[in-house]
């Protein structure tokens, strides 16, 4: 993969395709091949850029002092953006990502276009109650570290709180890669438990106060049958996004990526066509 070297440190991204860009960010134990699935179906028609953010699934630690709450990650990501010198990008988001995308394109959004938003952390959610005893845990010196340990085994990273609800199915071989950087590299964790113990729901209840400032279209893409993110949730946020549609996804959870890739693709394919007709 390509890297590129930001002040908060160094930034390796998947990178194909031509046309506008669209820019994907993942969420928390993930990383860029999130939306592997995705990328392919638009390469024809977009640029599809999809880096490694310092959130536990990372492969090369960011520098022990660069700061890592929710709000600098999104400056970061403003930060990757303005270094690859991209214009007009339609940002698109999942989970944690989406959280941070809100954020991008509110207090970084120079360089953003258009905003796709897949359930994600938003309003008082952030994070989901289930995930929040592992968000305490991080604010514990090892704790995190001992909570993660069990994901060695694919029967681990198959249950409710791991990956297991998170779609129908993923392959063990693809989670086993996210939570190896984190299992293998004490810097890996620090930055992960960073980020993590810089959460807090009021920077996203914050954020949907903000909102209804944003002037650009926004899509906002919900898998139904989510256990962490309802319908409901989707609704909320489409409805306070001044310029958005709601597009919901039937018996996709939360990584719709996983579950639903044709749809989400053609939705983006869409939304960013829509975008280069106003443009021109």
């Amino acid at each position: 993969m390509p890297e590129i070297t930001l002040p908060q440190g160094t930034i390796h991204y998947r990178d194909s395709g031509d046309g506008p860009p669209v820019v994907f960010i993942h969420g928390l134990l993930v990383d860029g091949s999130l939306w592997r699935k995705v990328t392919p179906l638009l390469q024809g028609e977009a640029r599809c850029i999809a880096p490694d953010l310092p959130l536990g699934s990372h492969r090369t630690p960011m520098n022990a002092d660069a700061e890592l709450s929710p709000a600098n990650v999104a400056r970061l990501v403003g930060d990757f953006l303005a270094a690859l010198d991209l214009e007009d990008v339609t940002l698109v988001g999942n989970d944690t990502g989406g959280a941070i995308c809100q954020l991008v394109a509110l207090d970084h959004g120079e360089r953003v276009g258009r905003l796709v938003l897949t359930n994600c952390d938003c309003f008082e959610v952030f994070p989901p109650k289930e995930f929040v005893p592992m968000v305490k845990a991080a604010r514990v010196p090892g704790a995190l570290f001992a909570a993660v340990q069990p994901m060695r085994a694919a029967v681990a990273r198959r249950s409710p709180l791991a990956y297991g609800w998170l779609a129908r199915e993923i392959p063990d071989g693809v989670t086993g890669a996210w939570v190896q950087p984190f299992l293998e590299n004490v810097d890996i964790r620090r930055d992960a438990a960073t980020f993590m113990r810089a959460i807090d729901k009021s920077t996203m209840l914050d954020a949907a106060a903000r909102l209804p400032s944003l002037k650009i279209p926004s899509l906002v893409v919900w898998g139904q049958a989510d256990r962490f993110f309802p319908p409901e949730l989707g609704q909320r946020l489409a409805a306070v996004l001044p310029n958005s549609r709601l597009e919901p996804i039937a018996d996709a959870r939360t990584f719709v990526s996983e579950d639903a890739p044709e749809a989400l693709a053609d939705l983006i394919r869409g939304f960013v066509s829509e975008g280069v007709a106003r443009a021109a």
